[in-house]
């Protein structure tokens, strides 16, 4: 099984993004992955995630979304974690504005393993105690620690 913390790294999680928009929030995204992944395309990233948004919002509620896609050319899974530094509209199932994105990319062949990794996330960011530890961590690496935590049973 694909653990979390093996695709997400601290260079990835950030906090006090400046939001703005959607569109803002996944340029931000596709930046940071462009430059911390570089076989990854930044522009590919972008189109991919705005298209994926197309199909529907990946904004769950409770001022979370899981930006995913599928990624050709990405080898393995890459994950992302931001913490916005005020709330965005994403046209989230419940309305609300969301401020904690939890970005998955998959390869193009995507399998059940990677349909594994967006429930972990999911079921993760459902518990309101671990939504609250990531909107207080202050560092990139006190938010990555939260991930590494829950991941570890601490």
């Amino acid at each position: 099984m694909i653990r979390l913390e093996t695709i997400l790294t601290p260079g990835r999680s950030l906090v006090n993004v400046p939001g703005g928009s959607k569109k803002r929030a996944l340029e931000q995204i596709a930046n940071l992955i462009g430059r911390e992944v570089p076989e990854l395309d930044t522009q590919a990233v972008y189109e991919a995630l705005i298209a994926r948004e197309k199909l529907g919002s990946t904004g769950f509620g409770n001022g979370i979304a899981i930006p995913h896609c599928r990624l050709q050319g990405c080898e393995a899974p890459v994950s992302a974690l931001l913490h916005l530094d005020a709330p965005i509209d994403f046209d989230a199932i419940d309305g609300a504005p969301v401020d904690l994105l939890f970005v998955l990319l998959v390869p193009q062949a995507a399998t059940d393993a990677h349909l594994e990794l967006l429930r972990q996330i999911a079921s993760m960011l459902d518990r309101k105690e671990v939504r609250d530890k990531l909107r207080s961590a202050s560092t990139n690496e006190a938010l990555y620690q939260v991930v590494l935590d829950e991941q570890n049973g601490q």
